[in-house]
């Protein structure tokens, strides 16, 4: 980090000299110039600058679609044998493996078993909330986690939660050991963390509803494709979080290991991962809110529970018990959230063998006498057991009642509005980036990747943004670019101011950081609730949703950045006389640049991410094509279009990043 006096030099004399630098800053807009005006006239001359040739498209969709259908239904392993079997039998085999815990935790929260045995009451699974959260984090998480599961049962909505419970209880132990796997590869070995970054880029950037459809044709419907698609979407970053704690122990405990002896498998298990431990930990804390966040999603395949009655509220504008569910949804993911929390945080504990059972193990003990006690209980006081409609509360008809009063008194303002930012905002905006002739925008981007990184990012970036003219897609993808672009410049801007307002308070900041980790915990769909209610279905609502949703990592990183400045430069430059205007401006500011940039890429990435869902109010972008190719099963349509949005978000990472680099190589930030 930059400290002290040798920091303010830094600062001031960071970059290349003022004659170098608008020289080549002159050159760059000239170039600029030159590749719009020449787009410009090719547009108007060249045909196949207008419209790209649909007889140089590429039939990669079709390619995709005939590939799967020969997987699935000509492909066999050994063919004329008495072993012969199919690709589906293999995933058919697996999905009915899955299927067995799945089963089993279903009838233990929610269906029980074999109508003989009652699933779990409500009593008995908020007391070993209530106990779990007190021994991974003391009284505070404790109430949390109890009071959460006490809301899903008087609130009615427990038995859609416990479905929703049970699913998650399965897929995150498979999506933590699938991501503890891929993680120990790539912290081991250079080269497959080489070959499977790529792969986890496009899995991180490609909206989840795109690999739904193959997964679908070779999984069928239901809860264990959900669990399938599931493990796909969140093992990525839990297999990133477990890679970067195992590389950043230090030589010397490794040495250490080795030097008495440690086998590799013992060096592993011994020493790699106790001292990786709480970095471990939040992977498993990532992997649960990547897990809860797509279950949800995945109810578009069957996935049964709350996202299925969430789904459901929301396409018949039941928009009181869409909130409702919604708001179960988070209460689950804030419970999750909090004690997967406290458990990474929790010191690791040694108990005296000496004592006894009990007294080493209280807190299991004490679930232990609990768990008969509360089953009893339940079975002569049945409202222990599952409250009646008549014992619950519902907030549903006030909500409605509030929707029914904003829909008659504000109805003609929002819709004047809302007409207004369509016909003078976005409409030509949309119109602006659809008439942009392909070769312009590729010559930009390849401009702009040359100046940030040379050339080789240059090549990268205009090859991936080729990607869509070859493949038929530029309208779509031009489409999709204008919604993003529009959401994440008012995210950007929004998130910026109100970063920088709340940096110079530390409570203030502490308080927002914690709003930040609250919206994050909202699944995606809870987004469309509140435009839909307001602003019907358009492009103003699709960009609402995408910017309450993404506006979260630009005010977070925001925040870090300003705080993350080092004190001692701070007090070095107060000292020499400075504004708080100019401490901003001149030291605050420029050192949180890069972190800044960050917050731009995760912003990116979310909106990206948003599309899929924001075409199920009506858009006309890439969601849509996926949207539609899950809706006929048509595998390469949704992979391709599902790749066109991915390419855009790394097109845009990779750019962000040479940026960020570029300028802390100028600060001689570390």
């Amino acid at each position: 980090m930059i400290t002290g006096a040798t920091a303010v030099t830094t600062v001031k004399a960071s970059g290349l000299s003022p004659i170098i630098a608008s020289r080549r800053t002159i050159g760059f807009v000239l170039l600029a110039i030159l590749i719009v005006v020449a787009g410009r006239i090719g547009y108007q001359q060249l045909d196949w600058v207008t419209h790209y040739p649909s007889a140089w498209v590429l039939p990669l969709s079709d390619w995709i679609s005939a590939f799967f259908e020969w997987l699935v239904y000509d492909f066999r392993f050994f063919r004329d044998s008495a072993l012969e079997f199919s690709a589906r039998d293999v995933t058919r085999g697996f999905g009915a493996l899955l299927n067995y815990p799945l089963a089993f935790t279903e009838s233990l929260f929610f269906s029980g078993f074999n109508g003989q045995v009652p699933a779990l009451p409500w009593v008995t699974v908020v007391g070993l909330a209530f106990v779990l959260g007190h021994w991974a984090g003391g009284w505070r998480v404790a109430l949390i986690g109890g009071l959460a599961f006490l809301y899903l049962a008087v609130f009615g909505v427990w038995q859609a939660s416990m479905q929703t419970f049970a699913l998650v209880i399965v897929t995150v132990p498979l999506v933590f050991s699938l991501g503890l796997l891929f993680g120990i590869l790539m912290a081991r070995h250079r080269t497959f963390e080489t070959l499977v970054t790529p792969l986890f880029d496009m899995l991180q950037s490609m909206p989840p509803f795109a690999y739904m459809v193959p997964i679908v044709v070779m999984y069928g419907v239901g809860n264990v494709p959900a669990m399938v698609v599931t493990a796909v979407f969140a093992v990525p970053p839990v297999a990133r979080c477990v890679a970067l704690g195992l590389k950043s122990i230090s030589h010397e405990l490794i040495e250490a290991g080795l030097m008495m002896g440690c086998t590799p498998l013992q060096l592993l298990c011994k020493v790699r991962m106790p001292a990786a431990r709480e970095t471990l930990l939040v992977g498993l804390n990532q992997g649960i809110m990547q897990t809860l966040a797509m279950i949800v999603l995945a109810s578009l395949i069957g996935a049964s529970g709350l996202g299925s009655q969430l789904l459901t509220s929301l396409q018949s504008l039941r928009l009181g018990q869409a909130l409702e569910q919604g708001l179960a949804i988070v209460v689950i993911a804030v419970a999750l959230d909090r004690l997967s929390r406290a458990y990474a945080r929790k010191p690791p504990t040694y108990s005296n063998r000496s004592l006894s059972a009990w007294r080493r193990h209280p807190y299991l003990t004490m679930a232990l006498v609990f768990i008969p006690l509360s089953i009893g209980l339940a079975h002569f006081i049945p409202a222990l057991g599952v409250l009646s409609d008549t014992q619950t509360l519902s907030t549903a008809p006030w909500w409605d009642a509030k929707v029914e009063w904003v829909t008659v008194h504000w109805y003609d303002s929002v819709q004047t509005f809302r007409n207004f930012m369509l016909m003078q905002a976005l409409i030509p905006i949309r119109d602006f980036f659809q008439s942009t002739p392909w070769v312009t925008f590729v010559g930009l981007v390849a401009l702009l990747g040359h100046r940030l990184g040379g050339w080789r990012l240059a090549l990268g970036s205009s090859v991936l943004m080729l990607f869509p003219v070859v493949t038929g897609l530029w309208t779509q993808t031009m489409t999709t670019v204008y919604m993003i672009g529009t959401a994440a410049a008012v995210c950007i801007v929004i998130g910026f101011l109100l970063g920088v307002s709340v940096a110079g308070s530390q409570r203030l900041s502490k308080i927002t950081l914690g709003l930040c980790d609250f919206f994050q915990t909202f699944p995606s769909f809870i987004y469309l609730i509140p435009v839909v209610m307001l602003f019907k279905v358009s492009d103003l609502s699709a960009i609402i949703a995408v910017l309450l949703f993404a506006v979260v990592p630009m005010v977070r990183y925001t925040i870090l950045g300003l705080r993350n400045v080092s004190p001692r430069l701070l007090e070095t430059v107060t000292q020499q006389g400075t504004t708080r205007w100019q401490r901003l401006v001149k030291v605050k500011l420029p050192i949180a640049l890069p972190e800044i940039m960050l917050g731009i890429s995760q912003v990116i990435f979310m909106a990206l991410f948003m599309v899929a869902i924001t075409s199920l109010i009506g858009t006309q972008d890439l969601g849509a094509e996926i949207n539609a190719a899950r809706s006929g099963n048509d595998t390469g349509r949704a992979l391709v279009a599902g790749l066109c949005i991915a390419f855009l978000g790394i097109v845009a990472d990779r750019l962000i990043g040479a940026w960020a680099k570029r300028k802390k190589a100028e600060l001689g930030v570390r």
